[in-house]
This record gives structure tokens, sequence and C-alpha cells, in this order.
């Protein structure tokens, strides 16, 4: 058995620094790197890029809408035109980076606000596909388990990744608490663990009704804001190893 362990980095913004990267990244298999809209800059980027390269970590593009002042977690109105366009120019902007580098981009995973709409609205998650596939159609599309993502993926031929995550709480339906409700994240590094071997070993999440319902994944996230990022990667990372479960990138030929 195995998963890949992705985290959002790079979510760091001129003199403005967010999340511990350097902490996380020994102990992720692929790294979802900001591309300027929601967080992120130039900078920012080729130094989370050559972090990504020095570790061995699989390099995608983690586009967002264009909203720094709310780390791209506030809705906007855009069309599914504009969100094409969007996403299609942020993988072109990290793409620079990683090419100059004498690497390949992996996977796109899109950020806050724009990933839960994507996950609900066909429109909004073929937008997405459709910028995917105009810019590489090899690239892993990631997306949440069971979500319209998966689907687009699906309709459009790409290779997808069905996503879980270590340290957010779940509905019943499938779909994440919002970050509004209390008890919406899990920062004990245990409790992250612990949800992340259900997930895999048993295929299934508890919901914050208490209902067991099955959940299948390819890659499971962390994300780097949370303050207990760096203690979460590691538990996690540990506790899969330790039963028997393999830590691999989406690139990786064995795996996905």
């Amino acid at each position: 058995m195995r998963v890949d362990l992705n985290c959002d980095l790079g979510e760091s913004f001129g003199a403005w620094t967010l999340g511990a990267d350097e902490a996380i990244m020994p102990f992720i298999t692929s790294a979802n790197i900001a591309c300027g809209f929601h967080a992120g800059d130039a900078r920012v980027m080729e130094r989370t890029v050559r972090l990504a390269i020095q570790h061995h970590v699989a390099i995608g593009a983690h586009p967002g809408f264009p909203d720094l002042v709310g780390f791209g977690r506030r809705a906007l109105d855009a069309a599914p035109d504009e969100i094409e366009s969007d996403v299609l120019y942020q993988i072109g902007a990290l793409d620079a980076f990683v090419r100059s580098s004498d690497k390949r981009l992996t996977h796109v995973k899109v950020h806050g606000a724009l990933y839960n709409l994507a996950a609900a609205k066909p429109g909004i998650a073929n937008a997405i596909a459709r910028a995917i596939k105009r810019f590489d159609a090899h690239l892993v599309m990631v997306g949440l388990a069971g979500s319209a993502m998966i689907d687009a993926a699906q309709k459009l031929g790409l290779r997808h990744a069905r996503e879980g995550f270590c340290d957010r709480a779940y509905q019943s339906d499938g779909t994440l608490v919002s970050r509004r409700e209390k008890n919406s994240r899990l920062s004990d590094p245990e409790l992250a663990a612990k949800q992340a071997l259900q997930i895999v070993l048993e295929q299934s999440v508890t919901a914050i009704s208490g209902e067991k319902i099955p959940f299948v994944v390819d890659t499971l996230c962390i994300h780097g804001d949370t303050p207990t990022a760096p203690a979460i990667a590691r538990a996690v990372r540990e506790s899969l190893e330790k039963n028997g479960v393999t830590v691999a990138p989406l690139e990786d030929p064995k795996g996905f």
C-alpha cells in the first residue's frame, strides 16, 4: 500500500513569512507551491522550488483566486473562462522556475476557495481541468476525493489523484468542514496521524457526526500554514511508514 504526502508551501509574500517550509519539506513527497495570486511572489516561488529539489520532493503548482488580502479563501465571482485563464497563467509562472532548474512539474492542485468551489461545481472544475490540459496533458490534477474535480479530470483524460486531508474535519457527505466552524482543523499531530492512518488503511474517514464514510485517496495533504504543521508532517510520515505504508510522490512510476 502506498500514498503520496503533499503540503501547501511557498505561501510567504515579500517581508511576510507564513509557514515553516524548511522544517516540513523533509517529511513530504510532493509540494504544492503558491503561484503569486493568493500568496507567494517571484523570490518565494524560486526559493521554494529550490528547496523542493534539494529534498527530492515532487513539485506542483498551487493556483488560487487573485486575492492576496484574503489569502485566496474568499470566493470570487469569476466566470469559468476567467478561472481557466488565471489557472493557466499561474501554472506557467511557477513552471518558469522549475524548467530553469532542469526539472518538471508533476501536478496541479488549486487552493482555498477555488478548491472548495471546484469540488462542488462542475463548471469550475472543468475550467481548471481545461487549463491543466492546455499547459501539459501529462500533469496530474489533484482534487478532493469523490468530487467534481475528479470527474472533470476523468472527462478530459487527465491523470488525477484523489486527495484527503490529515488536518481537516469532514462532513458526512465527504466535504470539508468550513474553516468558519469550530473544530474544523486537527492541529494535534497525534489526531492528524490517526486520521491519516484510517484514511489509508481503512479507506474511510470519520465525519464530525461520528459516521464513518467510505473514502479512498491517492494523496494526503497537510496545510503548511497550520502552526503545528512540522510536527504533523513528522507524525503522519512516521505513523504511515511504521504501519507498512510506502510514502511515494505522484511521479513515482510504481505509484499513481
